[in-house]
């Protein structure tokens, strides 16, 4: 029998702490999947939904965009994805009867985690002006409101069509067709608060803003560096990957200020050695890096790679620009700098580069550990001049490897949600479609709040998310969401933005990726990309939590009829009884997706082309791969404080809470805690259990608190601490952000750990 959510909320700051586990996975991830989902399930929807995940006939977990092997195991997912599935194939209900009951005040003040544990959303819901409840509303009544609301905008440009990367390829493209039919490119999308900085990076260096590899290059590569990522947490699936490579020969650096059980060692539920036995060891040299230091230690390599006359000089020759720029900057590099600004010793620096020269084939992986940093785009830049030097791209096993998040947050970038999209795209509109996009550039996330913020944007329109719990200076966000005329979130479930209004609000509950979606045209399926580059098709097998639920392309299609009127041409209609037809317009608009009906049908799906790892080409300004010699930056910390990043607990994926615990760091039962090395606590008055505010110090004098988090001594780099988000975003001013991807700064904060009032 599926379980009631907690009545109450639990109490965060005053957990359970024990030691770090050493490993991840086994018997344990096994029993607490089972568990969860059979607290939200029940034991037979439980059994039924989690074997078709990831599957050929199945759906597509709604979770990370980890890929699936060529052959899926018959339990083709991992604890977190059976904890995403289980939140959304949950039996709790959230109904008209739920919102009468609990007025808006109060929703406001409960965590993220009591409102995520009510269940799946019913019907649409509408809160109008000044009033203390949501109340049940039609659609009809609904899309009325939105087109009114559209209507009285003085341009297109005062309106935000925000977008998650879990809505799908059929979906993403629609959505972005309404809002160029409308009149703007505010599209941000959830990618500009995480992997923007690698768009805008690889962009630049290689012409294609995605990794080069494909899920064989792991396994087939001879070193893996993985960086800034915690993939037993985040993308645990990632882990079967690395055991593979490990019993092929690779070897495996991990570059992070933390200790994490997953890359230490693997025991893959999958197999008897990993429930029973002692699993794998995955890392062979863990790098304890100072938190932002990693430009300065790939540009360390660099110089060494350089002297030791190791760089594959006929690729260097054939196929890359500026080479001459960054051997200069390289060989300027300083050992008293590097070791500074890393934390790290020469002697596992140079152990680095022994491993680095050994291997044939290298990949690198990160994650937003590289992304959210002032000089993010540098650094990334700098791991593809790593790459580069000894021809690491284009060939087998080798390549760039950023980790997206959420399950096609890549897609909806390829389908055009892009607050600046490219030419070719909008020609390509305009021919396909008959009408003149815009051409001016949109507003990313962090624009997008400020134009909230000043009264520039009037209504706020999400494609799923938490938009509220997700961006930077939490306070500021909702005090801009408040000044909206109207905000409109597409949701499967409860959560904090729906709790920060405009003036008027709906919530427009849709099906969700595990639901079946009948439609006209009959049975529907829909597409997503995985982090490499492979679209597949997602079917929905259950039925739907309500019969009031519309899918996300039934929603956008009747929204633009009846915003749009008949002075649109495009058929949304016929989109909406059947995405057939949505993909046909997609073949002929997108690059990569020709023959899209007939190639999704194959079982794996396909590979979209990527130049650079097909053919060695790189469509960059220069026509060439592009070395960068930008200098070298990191966080500088003045006397008595620490560097935080903000992180993801084990019961955590990006917003949503699945629980409390974070097994493998040794905390159960809150959230409210800080991280840090015990020498590091003492010099600041504190022990382990004390209470301690943490306040980010900035440049132009700003300072953020957030009040009474528990400490924890954990083996953090020396000089560093941690905590998790979004309860930590507060300490983010909206202006700090990443150089050219304006990502928020969320892996450097320069905080003052003090004693709080609860130690005193």
């Amino acid at each position: 029998m599926a379980a009631e959510p907690p009545a109450d909320d639990p109490v965060q700051d005053a957990p359970e702490v024990g030691p770090p586990r050493r490993a991840a996975a086994g018997l344990p991830a096994v029993g607490h999947s089972l568990r969860v989902a059979g607290r939200q399930m029940g034991v037979r929807r439980t059994a039924l939904t989690l074997l078709r995940v990831n599957q050929r006939d199945g759906f597509d977990c709604p979770g990370c965009a980890w890929p699936e092997p060529a052959k899926p195991h018959r339990a083709e997912f991992c604890e977190n994805g059976a904890k995403a599935v289980a939140e959304e194939a949950t039996k709790r209900r959230v109904t008209p009867a739920f919102f009468a009951e609990h007025p808006l005040s109060e929703l406001a003040e409960r965590s993220g985690y009591w409102l995520g544990q009510r269940g799946r959303l019913t019907e649409p819901m509408y809160l109008a002006e000044g009033a203390t409840h949501y109340r049940p509303i039609g659609w009809d009544e609904a899309f009325d409101l939105v087109a009114e609301e559209l209507a009285a905008l003085d341009s297109p440009d005062e309106a935000v069509f925000y977008t998650s990367g879990r809505t799908s390829n059929e979906a993403a493209f629609l959505y972005q067709l309404f809002a160029r039919e409308f009149g703007t490119n505010n599209l941000p999308d959830c990618s500009n608060l995480c992997h923007e900085s690698s768009g805008s990076a690889l962009t630049e260096t290689l012409g294609v803003g995605k990794g080069s590899v494909l899920l064989e290059d792991l396994h087939r590569a001879e070193l893996i560096v993985v960086a800034g990522q915690n993939p037993g947490t985040n993308h645990p699936r990632m882990l079967s990957a690395l055991e593979r490579a490990k019993r092929g020969g690779a070897r495996i650096i991990t570059v992070n200020p933390l200790p994490e059980a997953g890359l230490e060692r693997f025991r893959n539920p999958q197999t008897a050695r990993g429930l029973v036995g002692g699993g794998t060891a995955l890392t062979d040299l863990f790098l304890q890096v100072r938190i932002g230091g990693d430009q300065a230690l790939f540009r360390m390599l660099n110089r060494l790679i350089i002297e030791r006359d190791a760089v594959d000089r006929a690729f260097v020759e054939e196929h890359t620009h500026g080479y001459p720029e960054l051997a200069a900057a390289a060989r300027a590099a300083e050992w008293d700098e590097t070791l500074a600004a890393t934390g790290l010793t020469r002697a596992e620096i140079e152990r680095a580069l022994e491993m680095t020269l050994a291997a044939d084939s290298v990949v690198v992986c990160w994650a937003m550990g590289l992304t959210q940093h002032r000089h993010a785009v540098p650094t990334i830049k700098e791991v593809v001049n790593y790459l580069l030097l000894r021809g690491n791209i284009g060939r087998p096993g080798a390549g760039v490897c950023p980790v997206r998040g959420h399950s096609n947050v890549q897609g909806d970038r390829t389908m055009g949600i892009v607050e600046r999209p490219s030419a070719a795209f909008l020609d390509a509109l305009r021919t396909e479609f008959g009408f003149e996009p815009p051409r001016h550039h949109g507003l990313d996330v962090v624009n997008a709040i400020r134009a909230l913020r000043d009264g520039r944007a009037k209504v706020f329109f999400a494609m799923g998310g938490n938009f509220v719990a997700a961006s930077p200076d939490t306070e500021v966000t909702e005090r801009a969401m408040r000044r909206a005329r109207l905000t409109v979130h597409v949701s499967t479930k409860l959560n904090r933005s729906h709790c920060v209004t405009g003036a008027r609000a709906l919530i427009l509950p849709t099906l969700g990726r595990t639901e079946r979606d009948v439609r006209a045209g009959g049975e529907q399926f829909v597409t997503v990309e995985d982090s490499m580059g492979v679209v597949h098709a997602s079917r929905g097998r259950l039925r739907p939590a309500s019969g009031k639920l519309l899918s996300e392309p039934a929603i956008v299609c009747r929204l633009a009829r009846r915003v749009l009127g008949e002075r649109s041409a495009t058929p949304w209609e016929e989109f909406a009884a059947d995405y057939a037809a949505v993909r046909a317009r997609i073949a002929r608009v997108v690059p990569g997706f020709e023959d899209f009906e007939e190639r999704v049908s194959r079982p794996g799906g396909f590979t979209l082309p990527h130049a650079p790892r097909d053919e060695r080409r790189f469509p960059t300004a220069t026509g060439r791969a592009n070395f960068s010699a930008e200098p070298v930056r990191w966080p500088t910390v003045p006397e008595g404080r620490l560097l935080l990043q903000t992180l993801r607990s084990h019961d955590q994926y990006n917003t949503t809470i699945y629980g409390l615990d974070d097994r493998y760091r040794g905390i159960r039962g809150g959230r409210r805690v800080v991280l840090v090395r015990p020498e590091d606590a003492a010099e600041r008055g504190l022990a382990d259990g004390d209470f301690a505010d943490l306040t980010s110090e900035w440049t132009d004098g700003t300072e953020r608190v957030a009040r009474g988090f528990r400490v924890v001594h954990y083996p953090t780099a020396p000089g560093c601490a941690a905590a998790y988000y979004p309860e930590t975003n507060v300490l983010v001013p909206l202006d700090a952000t990443a150089e050219t991807s304006n990502t928020p700064v969320s892996k450097s904060l320069v905080i003052r750990l003090t004693p709080s009032a609860r130690c005193q």
